[in-house]
């Protein structure tokens, strides 16, 4: 990862202001947790929906940068199904749905604990370069 990725807000690890998100992956899936604090919501007690946004498209974007590509987000779509509440472990996760020559397609999800969905997402993403 270079200094400029180090100061990525959802993942970078000297943005002092940043989400600090951590990725592993499982069975084709990209996964990272995150627990929103009250600097995070919107409504009392609710995650704020950009922040919820800027989750998705991390988990879906960066998947493929963690393969080795270089990619950007050209499409972004998120259904928020429900409010997304603050002080509760969320697991956010995304795959591959299709690829089409530089671009790809994903979806995400953020899920609590109990399984329920608060958001999906989808992305088409365009890998950069000749890769």
């Amino acid at each position: 990862m270079s200094d400029m990725n180090d100061w990525c807000f959802a993942c970078g690890p000297r943005n002092p202001i940043g989400l600090k998100l951590t990725f592993w992956e499982e069975n084709d899936v990209y996964l990272t947790d995150f627990t929103a604090g009250p600097e995070h919501q919107g409504y009392n007690g609710i995650m704020h929906g950009g922040l919820i946004s800027t989750l998705l498209d991390e988990i879906m974007a960066r998947y493929l940068y963690a393969q080795g590509l270089t990619a950007v987000t050209a499409k972004l779509e998120v259904r928020f199904r429900q409010p997304t509440p603050i002080r509760e472990k969320l697991t956010i996760s995304g795959w591959i749905t299709s690829k089409r020559g530089k671009m790809v397609e994903l979806a995400g999800k953020i899920t609590l604990q109990d399984g329920t969905v608060t958001a999906e997402g989808k992305a088409m993403v365009a890998i950069k370069g000749d890769e």
